[in-house]
C-alpha cells in the first residue's frame, strides 16, 4: 500500500539526503528496507502510534543542533568489568575500544563486513521487517536501509563478561544511524550495556535473535541533561525456554522515542521490558512496546515508571497480543507516572488483544502526585522536604529498577537517579 501523498515529499527528501552503503552481504536487505520505507512513508502525527509524539525532528532533512556537553555519562558502568566498544558520532573508535576478542563471542563491525557471505546476512533487517506487522515502524526501515555502522555479535556459549556500547557526541549537528545484530545460539548467554549520547540526532536499531534456552540481558542508560533527539528500536525473537530482559533508564534529553518489539515464538519463553525515566522542562519521552505471544506458557512483563516536572511529557504505548493457540500465556503490564507539578503530562495507551481462552493478562496505568501523607510522615521525623521528596521518588521508581537482575548494575543506575534528583532540587 502506497504512503499518503503528504508523506512522500518528506520521505523522499530524507532519502535523498542520505547515502546507502553499497557492496556486500547487506545489499539485498537494504534495498528491501528502502522499498518498504517508500511504501509506508515516514511517520507524521496522523499515524496512530505517533499521535502523542511529534516525529518532525526525527524525519526532517537536517539534524538538529545539540550542544556538546562534558558529562560523566560514559562512566555509568565504570565499576563493571565489561568489554568496551566505543562510537563517536556513530563511527566505531578502535583506539578507544577494547580488543574485540572474547571467549564464546565473535564481534564484527557492520562497516567492515563487505564480503558476500556473513552469518549476519540471514538476520540483518529480518527481525525489523517482521516487526513492521501489524504496526508500521518506518524509522526502523530507514535505519536498516541507511545504517553506516554497528556491531555484529554472535554468541555460542556463556559470555565471560558483559559488552558495553559507549556512545559519544562530538559535533553539534551530528547524526548517527547505527544497526546492531546480536545472535545467541542454543544455551548461550550475554549481557549488553549501553550508555552515552550518540549524536544530536540518533537512530538506532538492535536486532536480537535468542535461540532455545539462551538468555539475553540488556541495560541502557540514556540522557543526563543532554539535549539530544533519539529514536531507538529493539526487535527480538525468542525461542523455546529462552529469556530476554531489557531495562532503560532515561534522565533528561529533549526527545526520546524507544520502541521495543518482541515475538515469543518458542514455548516457555520469558520476556521482560522495563524502564524508568525522570524529566524536567523541555523533555518528551515515549516508550512504545509491542509483545506478541505466539507459543505456549510464555511470560511477559512491561513495567514503566516516569517522573515528570516543569512541563515534561511522558508517553507509554504498550500492547500485548496473544495469538490463537498461545494458551497459558502470562502477560503483565503496568505504566505509572509521578507528576511533581501541575504542568507535566503523562499520556498512556495500554492495550490487550487476546485470541486464546486460557490466559492470565492484565494491564494498568495510573498518574498522580507525591503522597502527601508519606511526605508529612518523613518531614515530621526531621527529613527536609526536598530529600523526603527524593526518597519517595526513588521508592516510586523501585518496581521498574528492580527488574534489573544484576545488583551491581542496579546500584549503578540508582546512583544516576540520585544524582539527577540532587541536581534538580528546588
Amino acid at each position: 500500500m502506497a504512503a499518503p501523498a503528504e508523506k512522500m515529499d518528506t520521505t523522499e527528501a530524507r532519502i535523498a539526503a542520505l547515502s546507502m552503503p553499497q557492496g556486500g552481504w547487506s545489499d539485498a536487505a537494504r534495498a528491501d528496507a528502502l522499498a518498504r520505507l517508500r511504501a509506508m512513508g515516514l511517520p507524521n502525527r496522523r499515524d496512530e502510534y505517533w499521535k502523542f509524539t511529534r516525529p518532525d525532528v526525527l524525519t526532517q532533512v537536517e539534524a538538529p543542533s545539540a550542544a556538546v556537553l562534558e558529562t560523566s555519562e560514559a562512566q555509568v558502568f565504570s565499576n563493571i568489568d565489561a568489554l568496551r566498544i566505543v562510537f563517536n558520532d556513530g563511527v566505531f573508535d578502535a583506539e578507544a575500544s577494547d580488543d574485540l576478542a572474547m571467549e564464546h563471542v565473535t564481534i564484527d563491525r557492520l562497516a567492515d563486513t563487505s564480503a558476500d557471505i556473513h552469518w549476519a546476512g540471514s538476520l540483518y533487517g529480518q527481525l525489523e521487517k517482521s516487526g513492521q506487522t501489524p504496526v508500521a515502524r518506518p524509522l526502523g526501515a530507514l535505519n536498516t536501509a541507511f545504517a553506516t555502522d554497528g556491531i555484529l555479535i554472535h554468541v555460542t556459549g556463556k559470555a565471560p563478561r558483559p559488552i558495553i556500547l559507549v556512545y559519544h557526541h562530538r559535533a553539534e549537528n551530528s547524526e548517527a544511524i547505527l544497526h546492531h545484530v546480536i545472535k545467541l545460539d542454543t544455551g548461550a548467554e550475554l549481557t549488553v550495556l549501553e550508555t552515552g549520547p550518540a549524536a544530536a540526532r540518533f537512530n538506532k536499531v538492535m536486532e536480537v535473535d535468542v535461540a532455545d534456552t539462551a538468555a539475553f540481558h540488556h541495560v541502557r542508560a540514556q540522557g543526563r541533561d543532554h539535549e539530544r533527539h533519539a529514536a531507538t528500536h529493539i526487535f527480538t525473537r525468542l525461542g523455546t525456554e529462552s529469556t530476554f530482559k531489557s531495562f532503560t533508564l532515561t534522565v533528561n534529553g529533549r526527545l526520546t522515542r524507544n520502541d521495543c518489539v518482541i515475538e515469543l515464538t518458542g514455548d516457555d519463553a520469558i520476556a521482560h521490558v522495563a524502564g524508568a525515566c525522570v524529566g524536567d522542562g523541555d523533555f518528551h519521552h515515549d516508550d512504545t512496546v509491542f509483545i506478541t505471544h505466539d507459543a505456549l506458557r510464555c511470560e511477559s512483563r512491561q513495567v514503566f515508571k516516569k517522573v515528570l516536572r516543569n512541563g515534561a511529557v511522558g508517553v507509554f504505548q504498550g500492547k500485548i497480543l496473544v495469538k490463537a493457540g498461545a494458551q497459558k500465556t502470562d502477560g503483565y503490564q503496568i505504566s505509572q507516572s509521578l507528576l511533581l507539578d501541575d504542568d507535566s503530562q503523562f499520556l498512556a495507551k495500554p492495550e490487550l488483544e487476546i485470541y486464546a481462552d486460557d490466559v492470565i493478562c492484565s494491564h494498568g496505568s495510573t498518574s498522580g502526585a507525591i503522597d502527601e501523607e508519606a511526605l508529612f510522615y518523613l518531614r515530621s521525623r526531621g527529613v527536609p522536604t526536598e530529600i523526603a521528596t527524593d526518597l519517595l521518588t526513588l521508592a516510586f521508581l523501585a518496581e521498574a529498577v528492580d527488574e534489573i537482575e544484576d545488583e551491581g548494575l542496579r546500584d549503578a543506575l540508582v546512583e544516576q537517579l540520585e544524582g539527577w534528583l540532587e541536581r534538580h532540587r528546588g
